[in-house]
């Protein structure tokens, strides 16, 4: 994919403009347009891609031109820890032989866990994570909190979130997998809530991936918000349908122009669409124009 800056971007607008005015056609151009040099738009499996065998979901990105995606655990593509060498090294080719980037991992590994057990139990599934993405060339994994738990001070909780992401993140770095630390769960999707854990969790391959939720404006509002963690932020950025709710995506294009952030804006969707690659077609042309205007 060419990555175009963003006085090419303009310049392209100002030509597709006179080819109004009879001077023909454009070349077509990639979709990887960014405020700065790399913003691209691709896919989580959750829900659109979660009954897509590997072929099939690689077939709909390619169609969609949507050329990038986060396999998540637990659905039709079967990527999963259990997998032979043998069958790691056939995703990796399947990848290779496409046009689609594996972005990474969607995991469900969680950090919160007061049981010492469960904690470690999530800590060691993370490595097969690291192992698995690693051999089949994508380049992080996404991992989360999912609450505060009552009955235990806040502050220890988010001591043992945050130092159990730097444990995971210096394993990873040994891999070339970044971890993606999804801002998700009650209490711990507040972007104050997550900036003191990444106080703690100061290992720099220890990254946010931001998840467009509706918390993100409260208090002093979107930009006061991301400005807490935007030093902090990795590769990945979840959004929901870019063309519906009332989430301001149009903004938040904006902040990430402004601090020229080259990573994977990826879909997320909520809805069930028969078609789903009129659908993704439908985002990207969303996420084009939005990304035209910031």
């Amino acid at each position: 994919m060419t990555s175009l800056t963003r006085r090419d971007f303009v310049q392209g607008m100002t030509l597709a403009g006179f080819a109004g005015f009879g001077l023909g056609a454009l070349p077509q151009t990639a979709h990887a347009v960014a405020g700065g040099e790399g913003m691209q738009f691709g896919l989580v499996t959750y829900l659109w891609g979660k009954d897509m065998d590997l072929p099939t979901l690689l077939d709909v990105c390619e169609k969609s031109e949507v050329l990038g995606v986060e396999l998540r655990t637990e659905h039709a593509h079967a990527v999963e820890p259990t997998l032979s060498k043998a069958e790691r090294t056939e995703v990796r080719k399947r990848f290779a032989d496409s046009p689609v980037t594996l972005v990474g991992y969607g995991s469900n590994a969680q950090y919160h866990e007061a049981d010492p057990k469960k904690l470690q139990h999530n800590i060691d599934l993370t490595k097969k994570y690291i192992d698995l993405m690693h051999d089949c060339g994508g380049t992080g994994v996404k991992v989360k909190p999912n609450t505060l738990p009552a009955d235990v001070p806040r502050e220890k909780t988010i001591e043992q979130i945050g130092k159990s992401l730097n444990e995971v993140a210096a394993y990873g770095e040994g891999f070339g997998q970044q971890i993606r630390v999804e801002v998700h769960g009650r209490q711990t999707q507040e972007l104050p809530v997550m900036k003191a854990i990444f106080d703690v969790a100061d290992h720099p391959n220890a990254t946010i991936c931001w998840n467009s939720n509706d918390v993100d404006l409260e208090g002093e509002g979107l930009e006061h918000n991301f400005n807490l963690v935007k030093d902090r932020l990795g590769d990945t950025v979840h959004v929901r349908e870019l063309n519906m709710g009332e989430y301001p995506y149009q903004k938040l294009m904006h902040l990430f122009a402004d601090m020229d952030y080259p990573g994977w804006i990826l879909l997320e969707a909520r809805t069930d669409p028969k078609d789903k690659v009129a659908a993704l077609i439908e985002q990207r042309k969303e996420f084009e124009r939005m990304l035209g205007r910031a």
